[in-house]
């Protein structure tokens, strides 16, 4: 609410920011959180939900299954390459559950390829289920994106999940071929590759 509110100073410079096409924003958790309260902010971020309460009413701290769902012909900027593959993420949140004006916010958002990211079972399979899908959001919702691909916010943590040494299910051999870190450092380079 203080960069809604502030109306001289802070409002204005994250509307410009937004609006600008060389930049680009990424939410994680907390920062997941801040972007969709100031989603009429962003351009292209109409049917954005709030992340509010767990259904579980509780902090749930656990490694989750996702899968990347993403727009082929516009990638998200953080997510070039990764479309249909499934990692699991570190979730560490008591606030994570996609919390929709109407019911069919949710449909639009999800028709327009605006939730990249979900919760899946073990079937990978898209999931309402406790504990595959942690905070009880629907579609199986982890994350949503800006309709230009440049602002992505989402609860599960990335940047937890980054080292090699947390991926007990990398395959034999190929922890030496991926070197120093695992899949989610996709993330950043893609960022990077984005930036040129």
């Amino acid at each position: 609410k203080s960069i809604l509110m502030h109306e001289e100073n802070a409002r204005p410079t994250f509307k410009a920011f937004f609006e600008r096409k060389d930049t680009f924003a990424l939410g994680v958790c907390n920062g997941c959180q801040m972007l969709t309260r100031i989603a009429e902010l962003i351009p292209g971020t109409e049917n954005w939900p709030i992340f509010t309460d767990n259904e579980s009413q509780q902090f749930e701290a656990r490694v989750s299954m996702v899968k990347i769902q993403d727009d082929k012909e516009n990638p998200s900027v953080f997510l070039h390459g990764m479309e249909g593959s499934s990692f699991p993420i570190v979730v560490s949140h008591g606030e994570g559950r996609a919390q929709f004006k109407t019911p069919t916010d949710v449909q639009t958002l999800t028709q327009a390829n605006g939730a990249p990211i979900r919760y899946v079972n073990n079937y990978l399979k898209t999931t309402q289920e406790y504990p595959f899908n942690p905070n009880g959001s629907p579609e199986g919702i982890a994350a949503v994106r800006s309709k230009d691909g440049r602002v992505l916010a989402m609860m599960p943590h990335p940047e937890r999940t980054i080292m090699k040494e947390v991926g007990s299910y990398i395959p034999d051999g190929a922890s030496e071929e991926w070197g120093e870190f695992g899949p989610w450092v996709r993330m950043f380079k893609s960022a990077r590759r984005w930036v040129g």
